[in-house]
């Protein structure tokens, strides 16, 4: 069994293994923070970074004739970013209400129009859409969370994407459970069928809401996950009116409730997190769980903006995400790492506040942490083999000092290459694990019923 060593960085690896890829003439970012190595090459073996070196350190000799070489002259090999939150399939609704507040926004038209137009076909074509989207900019794993779960989990693997798939619970009628009462069967039977299935698809429980579940539920959910050693989703804070929408025994907070309820611990991951007070921010630092920030959702939404700044100061694992086509309306992680950096910035006064590489972190190896993936987000030997190629020969990444450029001025549109799971999902900015022209000629049908559907006809 070889040994692989290079800058005192190392793995044992299998004699044989397949799927070998060797990227070579780039400049290589382990993760942020890390100095920038130019003329540095990177080995895959199977799903797993094998080795990293510069051009003075040459590769293993052992390579395997089969191996994929990639010439990445002008480019910088960097971990592929993670979205820590996500409704892939609404895609189908990016555009249909915009410019909205949260609550008419959610009661006029999305779930309506979930409630008409959610079904399994929709999930798994909408879901793909999302995935295309994603690897195009940069994306290789997403925390998604929604209804029909089992089609989303099933486009992840169709499309090579690594995925946290949470199915969601709340207690009105939904797509999938018409019948209230089953949600948590739903939910247990979601987990019981994907977990340990696939290598690249995590299960987990999204309950939507404080406002949307009852305090039963939401325990019912919670006990559930924890049973199952899953993760558990729920969006809180998002808006001001929140309060006034929770079920009783509510505290004076949304955090607050979900503490009463005893929700709050490191399985769990709280998304939005806009309204806190100093007590809130507190709650969430002892109690170990994890905050997923949606910048660019939360300015179109007018919510406000998260204290991430506070929440990061004080030990709190801070993630981002873009959440939902429908309320950004961009899966493009690198604008939302410029959204948040800047956001925080403004928010704050303080032109310090959430410098690029902290915003690097929070979308590579905050979110790995966080969704329970801790051999992703960073080019180490011995991680899983997800990174990205992004084409540097152009003027608005000319001259590059550091790792800041990444965030202030790239975006998804720069990305040339993606590996996932030691997969070449995309290479020369062409998408080679599925048909992306089909997909979307499958959700252009769906987008047909959803106008005509509509009342105006517009």
């Amino acid at each position: 069994m070889p040994l692989f060593l290079t800058r005192n960085l190392f793995v044992h690896l299998p004699a044989t293994m397949i799927n070998s890829i060797l990227i070579h003439n780039c400049s290589l970012l382990t993760g942020s923070g890390a100095q920038l190595l130019p003329d540095a090459w990177l080995l895959t073996q199977g799903d797993t970074i094998a080795a990293i070196g510069q051009a003075h350190e040459l590769p293993p000799a052992d390579i395997s004739p089969a191996t994929t070489i990639i010439d990445g002259q002008g480019m910088m090999l960097m971990p592929g970013l993670i979205n820590a939150h996500n409704h892939c399939a609404m895609t189908l609704f990016r555009g249909l209400a915009d410019d909205l507040e949260l609550a008419e926004w959610l009661n006029g038209h999305i779930f309506p129009a979930e409630a008409r137009h959610v079904n399994e076909a929709m999930v798994y074509h909408c879901t793909k859409l999302a995935a295309a989207e994603m690897i195009l900019s940069g994306t290789t794993t997403v925390a998604d969370g929604y209804f029909l779960e089992h089609q989303a989990a099933q486009a992840f693997i169709d499309t090579g994407m690594r995925a946290v798939a949470a199915q969601g619970v709340i207690d009105f009628p939904a797509p999938g459970v018409p019948d209230p009462s089953r949600n948590l069967k739903t939910a247990a039977g979601f987990l019981d069928t994907w977990q340990g299935r696939h290598p690249r698809v995590t299960p987990a429980i999204f309950a939507h809401s404080p406002y949307t579940c009852s305090n039963q539920t939401l325990q019912g959910a919670k006990k559930l996950a924890s049973e199952r050693g899953a993760s558990f989703f729920i969006h809180v804070a998002e808006s001001r009116a929140e309060q006034s929408m929770i079920q009783a025994p509510q505290g004076t907070s949304p955090i607050r409730h979900l503490a009463a309820l005893n929700l709050l611990d490191p399985q769990t991951t709280c998304i939005h997190c806009v309204w806190l007070d100093d007590e809130d921010i507190d709650l969430l630092a002892g109690s170990g769980a994890g905050v997923v920030i949606c910048p660019q959702s939360h300015q179109k939404l007018a919510s406000g903006t998260a204290p991430a700044t506070e929440m990061l100061r004080r030990g709190i694992r801070v993630g981002l995400g873009t959440d939902g086509c429908a309320s950004n309306n961009s899966l493009d992680m690198f604008r939302e790492m410029d959204h948040f950096s800047k956001t925080q910035k403004l928010s704050t006064m303080e032109a310090t506040s959430l410098p690029a590489g902290q915003a690097l972190t929070c979308a590579t190896i905050n979110n790995a942490a966080l969704l329970g993936l801790n051999n992703t987000g960073q080019l180490l030997p011995g991680f899983k083999a997800d990174l990205i190629l992004i084409d540097m020969r152009q003027p608005h990444l000319s001259p590059c000092y550091n790792q800041d450029l990444l965030v202030y001025a790239a975006s998804g549109a720069d990305v040339r290459s993606v590996i996932i799971d030691g997969h070449l999902v995309m290479r020369d900015k062409k998408i080679l694990s599925f048909d992306v022209q089909d997909t979307m000629e499958e959700v252009r049908k769906l987008a047909e019923a959803v106008m005509q559907a509509r009342p105006d006809g517009k």
